[in-house]
């Protein structure tokens, strides 16, 4: 039976998610039965279900996607996901959740889930991280990362680090103070931790400015991996990715880390002892995990601060549950950007002003009790420095066909409308044509009805990004039902597509062409505007979502109640 299965996979013409469900229900009959046989049986039996659904992926993987039906490459892995979740219920039989907690140790030890000489061994690594959700799904809580960071000697605590949280412009802040390290002081090794990434996995981690190495990934990889195995931790992906961050991060003399989800139970919050703790901003996000209101998020993100560490705050905080918080946890300063730079006379409207003034303030704050890390602080080298932004935050690239491209992740309602000002304030005079497409956990009717109180309807473009959190096309015409009158393409929803035509209307109205909303569409929106970088694979692409959300925004075993309680 199992042979057949197997063979008969690459040429059927079922839907994927019939093909996994069948064979993971033939080979768990015998695990669901009264008369159970041994756990080490179970655990086989487990071992083999995974195996064959997974090449029930592989065979899959290059298929046509019908994202209206929900057939195709994408779910079979949502389908396997949800029986892996189903294993380690509460209420399933102990011997099930036993033999599938089994077989995921025994992956751990695995170098992939698949074997195919076709892989580079970059490739085969990554792929194996991106599918480590499918088999550990992620609960609330540091022990994971406590017992990782501890195998690993802890080194965090062994050298300057600057944490760093916020609901917008941690990364922009984060990247400002990093590239400013290096201008200050060349012989710096300066370490840089950021989430999520554009076209490459490997820009998560970077030391001056440089992408971690492919060869350094299929190095530690393994390391961690073994870890996890020896020590039974069922670290996720952002763990595991983070634990890599950490390793590499051994060559730097100093670390800007950028915080994934939150902060107090963001895997990078294992650093017990930072320079300093800044918090860049506060505003509705993640609402089910971080909670419904600004304070409670405030609370989230305070959870960084720590005892006998300064904090610094961006302006847009609610300072009296910062305060407080940062007096609970025995803070050593509590300071804003005035309180170090003094008061600005005027009203700052530009986020990336925004944060160059708070990455100033923290770089000021940092000289003084870490002066060994500065050459000279000029002001010349203080403004190059912030005034870096990072990709696809306001990017303007001017083409060859004198067509101007922004690009920006503008992927909630506050960015929405930050980018819509800048715009108009940037090319007052301009027209604007926009390719969107956004995360299906934001607000996607009020984005919509944003963009079309400033641009019209028939200069709007939708797109549905290749990724799990993506918003489907059919979502955002249900939310705001002017879009119906936009340009869209329920056949074809690629956003090659979508961008070649509104390069050639842009360039035909002299108009200004924008991609805006998710990150998620980025690195194919790059790739079809020209961009020349660093960019994963198809193999690495394929599998991409397969963690269908960042390890610490998953919780896909933590019920409700437990999320509220911690």
């Amino acid at each position: 039976m199992h042979q057949t299965l197997k063979t008969s996979v690459r040429s059927s013409r079922f839907s994927s998610v019939s093909l996994v469900l069948l064979l993971l229900v033939l080979n768990f009959s015998v695990v669901l039965s009264d008369t159970s046989p041994s756990p080490a049986f179970q655990s086989l039996y487990c071992m083999r279900s995974f195996r064959l659904a997974s090449r029930a992926v592989r065979a899959h993987s290059h298929c046509h996607t019908n994202t209206s039906t929900g057939t195709g490459r994408k779910a079979p892995l949502a389908a396997f996901t949800t029986f892996g979740r189903l294993l380690n219920n509460r209420t399933t039989r102990p011997a099930l959740a036993t033999a599938y907690h089994s077989q995921s140790r025994v992956l751990a030890a695995m170098p992939d889930l698949e074997v195919s000489a076709t892989y580079t061994p970059y490739e085969k690594w990554v792929r194996r991280l991106y599918q480590t959700n499918l088999f550990n799904p992620v609960k609330l809580g540091l022990q994971n990362m406590e017992d990782l960071h501890e195998a690993m000697g802890r080194p965090m605590d062994h050298r300057p680090v600057i944490h760093i949280a916020g609901t917008n412009g941690k990364g922009s802040v984060a990247l400002k103070i990093a590239t400013t390290l290096q201008l200050l002081n060349p012989s710096l090794r300066v370490g840089l931790f950021c989430s999520p990434h554009v076209s490459s996995f490997r820009e998560r981690m970077q030391i001056n400015g440089e992408m971690i190495p492919e060869d350094k990934v299929v190095e530690y990889l393994p390391e961690i991996y073994d870890i996890c195995l020896k020590k039974d931790i069922p670290a996720t992906f952002f763990e595991i990715t983070t634990a890599l961050a950490f390793k590499f991060f051994q060559e730097a003399d100093v670390v800007v880390l950028e915080t994934g989800l939150g902060g107090r139970l963001d895997a990078t919050n294992v650093v017990s002892a930072p320079a300093m703790s800044i918090i860049t901003s506060i505003g509705l996000e993640h609402t089910r995990i971080l909670g419904d209101t600004i304070e409670l998020i405030a609370l989230e993100k305070g959870g960084i601060i720590k005892k006998d560490r300064p904090v610094l705050v961006g302006p847009n905080v609610p300072h009296d549950v910062l305060r407080e918080c940062a007096n609970e946890k025995g803070a050593s300063q509590y300071l804003t950007c005035d309180d170090v730079l003094g008061t600005t006379q005027t009203e700052i409207t530009d986020y990336d002003k925004e944060n160059a003034r708070t990455a100033q303030a923290a770089l000021s704050m940092l000289k003084q009790d870490h002066p060994n890390l500065f050459e000279s602080l000029t002001e010349e080298i203080l403004q190059e420095g912030t005034s870096i932004r990072p990709p696809c935050r306001f990017e303007i690239v001017e083409r060859e066909d004198d067509l101007t491209v922004v690009l920006d992740v503008a992927h909630n309602p506050p960015a929405m409308e930050y980018l819509l000002r800048k715009l108009q304030a940037t090319y007052p005079d301009a027209k604007f044509r926009i390719v969107v497409g956004m995360s299906r956990d934001k607000d996607v009717g009020l984005v919509g009805k944003m963009l079309l109180d400033v641009i019209d309807v028939d200069a709007v473009h939708l797109v549905e990004a290749y990724h799990p959190r993506a918003a489907k096309l059919e979502d955002m015409l249900e939310s705001e039902p002017r879009l119906k009158n936009s340009n869209w393409d329920s056949d074809d929803r690629t956003i090659t597509t979508q961008i070649n035509s509104a390069l050639e209307l842009a360039k035909e109205k002299k108009e200004i062409l924008v991609v805006c909303g998710s990150v998620f569409l980025m690195a194919e929106a790059r790739e079809a505007l020209g961009f020349d970088e660093p960019r994963d694979s198809e193999h690495i692409a394929e599998v991409a979502g397969a963690h269908l959300r960042h390890g610490q925004e998953v919780f896909a075993n933590t019920p409700d109640e437990e999320i509220k309680a911690k």
